[in-house]
């Protein structure tokens, strides 16, 4: 394990990225930075930082495609942020569709994960990480909050990010031993709003309620519709109001 500490820099993944493209990145290589100016986001949107205050942290992982459903990889991430979370927080921690990390109904973080293809078994990722903790305003943001705002008392970002590596690092060790089901499972139980009606919005801009049943293993939500059909909606299909 190889951890890169910066100041100020455009994105980690995209560092991360240019790093593994030159052969100069091992695997579980690791980029932490302090600020970053043009962080991505899901859909994709920028993800904003206030410098100094936040965790923002890419990891290399490469593996093959026999050991790894690409979306347990997803549920993986997400899974070893609510756990090096809740070793700090008593907050109710929960994971919105697809990864993105609720606390208290508040969004605190996000995972952004970007495949590259090595050949026709071999994947190469970079899973990109950003944690609200120490930020105290958030501009035109009513849906997030960070820790600090939460529980009010500043939290030691090196001692989060060491957690959260670490169950990374051994989750996806269990994962080629003990299987993906336990996994599968530990996300249903966390994952936002399931089994409770809600609200969504499609693409079109159309408005319509549902009970969210869970996730497949492609990654599409599973949703029963008023008329008690159930239906498999894409992140790009459908947005969750909340």
């Amino acid at each position: 394990m190889r951890i890169l500490k910066l100041n100020a820099i455009d994105s980690t993944n995209s560092f991360l990225k240019n790093l593994a493209n030159d052969n100069r990145a091992e695997n579980f290589t690791i980029v932490v930075a302090e600020n970053q100016t043009k962080g991505k986001g899901q859909r994709g949107s920028e993800w904003h930082v206030d410098g100094g205050k936040n965790l923002t942290f890419s990891v290399l992982y490469g593996f093959l495609t026999k050991e790894i459903n690409l979306f347990t990889l997803n549920i993986i991430a997400a899974i070893s942020v609510v756990e090096g979370l809740k070793k700090k927080s008593n907050l109710d921690f929960k994971i919105k569709w697809p990864n993105d990390i609720m606390a208290e109904n508040k969004k605190i973080a996000g995972i952004l994960i970007e495949n590259s293809f090595k050949s026709q078994q071999e994947i190469q990722t970079i899973i990109g990480v950003g944690i609200n903790v120490n930020q105290v305003y958030f501009e035109n943001l009513p849906q997030a909050s960070s820790l600090f705002i939460l529980e009010n008392k500043i939290f030691d970002k090196e001692e989060l990010l060491s957690d959260i590596i670490n169950n990374l690092k051994n989750n996806l060790d269990d994962v080629k031993t003990l299987g993906e089901d336990i996994f599968w499972n530990k996300y249903h139980d966390l994952l936002f709003k399931k089994d409770k009606v809600s609200a969504f919005e499609d693409k079109f801009g159309n408005k319509f309620v549902g009970k969210i049943i869970g996730v497949n293993k492609e990654g599409k939500l599973k949703v029963e519709l008023e008329n008690e059909i159930i239906t498999f909606f894409d992140l790009k299909d459908i947005k969750l109001l909340y």
